[in-house]
């Protein structure tokens, strides 16, 4: 048994499902993976059951009735992974942005460097993105400033989405009580450990936008994230007893 589970949700991920789950599985520490599908038309979830006969004791596969939200798709890992015995709970996307060599990183820092959460930081050390037109990193790098000055997080990524949760962090938290459900998600994700005074740190990585299948970045998700953010603010200020 792993003391490690590794979350990656999907949606039309067919391109990219089974190189990811055979990359990390290639690594020199045996991970669990559990797939979260939001039944993907494209037949993704099909291809994770027939590598469950190769893998039978490492990969899991939970599929939803339809496309929720990417936060959603996280709180049912988390959940489905609380009742399980694993000790650390990384989030992790499918699409080879995250790249399986820095788990080891995310690992390490909350297994034996004193961390209770992980974050795989584009912004750490200067800019490291790879393949984003420059309106994008503008966009990204701002958002980011814009997070820190609102929320006090002293955090150079807050929207990253490649994260290591010691078990006891998500115990702690009310999932229940997460409201966001697109990339804002993983700034309330952070915040919320933030505000139980969890140590949170960054571990540099060089992010690679993915070369498969399609971003599922939208207009909806960057209004979520501008304008969720502030009222996440007044929200912990307010109603404290919601976080």
């Amino acid at each position: 048994m792993s003391d490690t589970v590794i979350i990656i949700p999907t949606y039309n991920e067919i391109e990219n499902v089974e190189a990811i789950i055979r990359a990390v599985f290639d690594l020199q520490k045996a991970y669990h993976i559990l797939i979260v599908d939001d039944n993907s038309p494209d037949g993704t979830s099909d291809t994770v059951r027939a590598l469950q006969k190769e893998f039978s004791d490492r990969l899991h596969l939970e599929v939803r009735k339809g496309k929720s939200g990417l936060g959603t798709a996280y709180i049912h890992g988390f959940k489905w992974a609380l009742e399980k015995s694993y000790g650390y709970i990384i989030e992790m996307d499918a699409d080879f942005s995250h790249r399986p060599v820095y788990l080891k990183g995310l690992y390490e820092a909350c297994a034996l460097k004193g961390a209770d959460v992980s974050v795989g930081s584009r912004y750490k050390k200067g800019v490291n993105v790879v393949n984003w037109p420059l309106y994008r990193i503008l966009l990204s790098y701002g958002a980011s400033f814009y997070v820190k000055i609102i929320t006090g997080m002293r955090v150079h990524d807050p929207t990253a989405g490649f994260v290591c949760y010691k078990r006891e962090v998500l115990q702690s938290l009310n999932l229940d009580a997460v409201r966001f459900v697109g990339y804002a998600f993983q700034i309330e994700m952070k915040f919320r450990a933030h505000l139980k005074k969890f140590k949170i740190v960054e571990v540099p990585i060089i992010f690679t936008d993915r070369e498969k299948g399609k971003s599922k970045m939208s207009g909806s998700i960057i209004s979520e994230a501008v304008f969720g953010v502030i009222r996440m603010k007044l929200g912990s200020i307010f109603k404290k007893d919601s976080f």
